[in-house]
């Protein structure tokens, strides 16, 4: 995510005529509304236009409906009617504002994203002299320039894995109380894999999903959890989150403890994470 703080809006927005006749429909205010907040996000995004809730996670309509407090249904009325007026499009199940690059301060966003990529590269070259400085302590040598590079690359590389592999353990003794957690943990990400077509899920990503599933009710989490991998094989991670926002627990607790009555009983459609 960058640091962009502003997005430009046209003085003569009001004027705009798909914004007039946005306004004639029902609830029209509130997708005028809505597009302003959708123009926010991208700019916060600082993708090209794209809306993104995390670096390389998408918003879904779960996502904005949550984040703007409208209704699912409103969200849903509100994308089909600004992609309708080809003011967003859809693009690989990514929400893209149209024309962004004509309107907005392209070069600026751009300076904002070099600056974060320059800081990066900064911090990067930070832990390859920490690195070289320790490898030289302990005696290491190596016998070039370029063995030498890719080395210390691939150490950073494993230092960030073992990061992230102790930040999941940490996190496997929030859901503690789930039976058998492990062992459904291990079943999902096995199944989320098989989205990808290398087969192999980071464990940022992992992480970072673990610590968003933390504000849901354990029990929610488990019957989220189980659902996806009996019912939902084939669906992205994104898909997890939305049965997990949109279960209330008592629901939750009653599908856990009623399998047999339940099952075949559930449309994907109820969640409405695909319109």
């Amino acid at each position: 995510m960058s640091d962009v703080k502003w997005v430009k809006l046209n003085v003569n927005m009001t004027d705009n005529r798909k914004i007039k006749r946005i306004r004639r429909l029902p609830d029209g205010n509130n997708i005028v509304l809505f597009w302003v907040f959708l123009l926010t996000k991208a700019g916060e995004s600082n993708e090209r236009g794209g809306l993104f809730f995390l670096e390389d996670m998408p918003y879904t309509v779960d996502d904005l409906a949550e984040e703007f407090e409208f209704t699912h249904d409103f969200v849903n009325f509100a994308l089909k009617t600004l992609e309708k007026l080809l003011m967003i499009e859809l693009y690989d199940e990514i929400i893209y504002i149209k024309n962004w690059e004509k309107y907005q301060n392209v070069e600026g966003m751009e300076r904002a994203r070099k600056l974060n990529a320059a800081r990066n590269r900064r911090y990067r070259a930070k832990k390859k002299q920490e690195l070289l400085e320790s490898k030289e302590d302990s005696d290491v040598s190596v016998t070039s320039r370029d063995g030498t590079e890719r080395e210390l690359e691939l150490d950073i590389e494993v230092d960030k894995e073992k990061d992230y592999t102790s930040k999941i353990k940490e996190l496997l003794t929030v859901f503690s109380t789930i039976p058998s957690f492990t062992e459904i943990n291990k079943k999902y990400w096995d199944a989320i894999r098989e989205t990808r077509v290398t087969k192999k899920v980071a464990e940022s990503v992992i992480y970072r999903n673990m610590n968003a599933w933390k504000k849901y009710d354990p029990i929610v989490v488990e019957y989220a959890l189980k659902e996806h991998i009996d019912n939902h094989v084939g669906k992205k991670e994104e898909y997890t989150i939305g049965i997990m926002r949109n279960t209330p627990k008592s629901e939750a607790e009653n599908r856990l403890n009623n399998p047999i009555k339940n099952k075949g009983e559930i449309d994907i459609n109820e969640f409405n994470l695909d319109d």
